[in-house]
């Protein structure tokens, strides 16, 4: 039985930054994302250089039922999931009643309901495997509300909490959980945000999408609950255990207050 890591959000970013070093790790791959000329190039790129099975799915994750027809189009297919990175997210900056309902929406729908019904869909064929993993990207802000990034913090509270749970409900299968929750990295996030306002602020503090990924590899494979990459961030996050929070999100107000 061949097994496969299926990554979301594959064709740039983090994503693609896992995917190519699972690919050193000989691991077969199933690349999920918007773009699919970007996946073929990332495919074609990674057959040739590591002699491993790729297939690919152009597909908006965004969109109600996404999900259900990757998780069709894996069991049609027969492939077996022994690793699934839920990798695929996306924020709005600025002021709630400001932005588009609709986007907002979307960024739920992706960053909660796509990566629940995923794994939901996926733990089957996980479960199968002598060793399995999932791997959920959160972010630094998860551990404290953001203004003017509030549906997008939310989000990835919940993933935070949701990997928690699950991690303890799978604590004796073989499915093992991990979430790593990085902060600024050098991706297309910020521009797809709007987040020009911190944009020299976060060219200080980016981390390589690379450097994340080996983290949270290592992390995942060595069975981590929850981990941040950078010094910086980790403080960052432990902090919150501290200050009040009236003080955190005052602070992360001025960071990142509209113009």
């Amino acid at each position: 039985m061949e097994e496969y890591a299926l990554i979301t959000g594959a064709s740039k970013g983090i994503g693609k930054s896992i995917a190519t070093l699972l690919a050193v790790k000989k691991y077969n791959l199933l690349l999920v994302a918007r773009s699919g000329e970007e996946l073929a190039q990332l495919k074609e790129d990674l057959t040739a250089a590591y002699a491993i099975q790729v297939d690919l799915l152009a597909i908006d994750l965004s969109m109600p039922g996404a999900a259900l027809e990757v998780a069709d189009w894996c069991r049609e297919k027969a492939y077996t999931v022994s690793i699934l990175v839920n990798n695929a997210g996306f924020g709005l900056w600025g002021n709630f009643d400001q932005l588009s309902i609709d986007e907002q929406l979307n960024s739920i729908q992706l960053n909660i309901n796509t990566v629940t019904e995923l794994t939901f869909r996926l733990l089957p064929s996980l479960r199968t495997c002598q060793q399995s993993y999932i791997l959920n990207i959160s972010s630094t802000a998860a551990y404290q509300a953001l203004p003017t990034l509030a549906v997008y913090a939310a989000t990835k509270a919940y993933v935070l909490s949701f990997s928690r749970a699950i991690r303890m409900e799978l604590q004796h299968t073989s499915v093992s959980v991990t979430c790593i929750s990085p902060g600024p990295v050098a991706t297309g996030f910020a521009e797809r945000a709007g987040l020009s306002v911190i944009k020299d602020l976060a060219e200080k503090f980016n981390m390589d999408p690379d450097q994340v990924a080996a983290f949270a590899l290592k992390a995942m494979f060595s069975k981590k609950s929850e981990v941040i990459p950078g010094f910086t961030n980790q403080v960052s996050a432990y902090a919150n255990r501290f200050l009040p929070k009236a003080i955190i999100e005052r602070v992360a107000a001025s960071l990142y207050k509209t113009r």
